[in-house]
């Protein structure tokens, strides 16, 4: 079983940590990963692969311009590089892909690593109000350049949207931790904006 770490990679582990501390940041940061990766910790257990979802939660946002509509790709490249380069695999970096690319949320994912992935990417949604209110503030900072009117109007879609599934957590154990918080601190966003 191939494992790969992010600790032995100083030069990488140095690039992420520059990468999201970028200025134009706000919310993608080195403490969401940090939420993110103390989240897969506590339900570390279900994960099929642990070090594939961990080193996919260190990579998936790990290219970040909010106007941008391949973030989630560019991540996922780097990602399969840096595994490939550091002796894993063209499969280990091909399923590594596959998890970040789970994080753009436009569909349900149906392997169980990459429902994982997105449930603790996800987390914040459950998290308490005012953690609440802080990412939405943050994820303002980073969307300041977009008009008001159609800042709001967008949102609203992409919350909506969470709304709108049938659950919001794919995994039983964060969908029972997380579920109802994330359903009223949505609702609350959205009746807000």
């Amino acid at each position: 079983m191939e494992q790969l770490s992010m600790r032995r990679n100083s030069e990488t582990y140095e690039a992420l940590c520059a990468a999201y501390s970028e200025k134009h940041r706000h919310y993608h940061t080195s403490v969401h990963i940090a939420a993110c990766l103390a989240v897969f910790d506590e339900f570390i257990e279900i994960a099929s692969s642990p070090s594939d979802v961990e080193i996919a939660i260190w990579f998936h946002d790990a290219i970040y311009q909010p106007l941008s509509k391949n973030n989630e790709a560019n991540s996922a490249d780097w990602a399969r590089r840096f595994i490939i380069e550091n002796g894993g695999s063209e499969t280990k970096g091909d399923s590594i892909h596959r998890l970040i690319m789970a994080t753009l949320h436009n569909t349900l994912p149906t392997d169980a690593d990459a429902q994982l992935l997105v449930d603790v990417d996800l987390s914040i949604l459950g998290s308490n109000s005012d953690t609440y209110e802080e990412f939405e503030a943050n994820v303002r900072r980073e969307y300041r350049y977009v008009p008001g009117p159609l800042f709001r109007n967008e949102r609203r879609k992409i919350l909506q949207s969470f709304l709108d599934r049938e659950t919001i957590y794919s995994t039983v154990a964060l969908h029972h931790v997380y579920e109802d918080q994330a359903r009223a601190n949505l609702a609350s966003a959205i009746k807000s904006l």
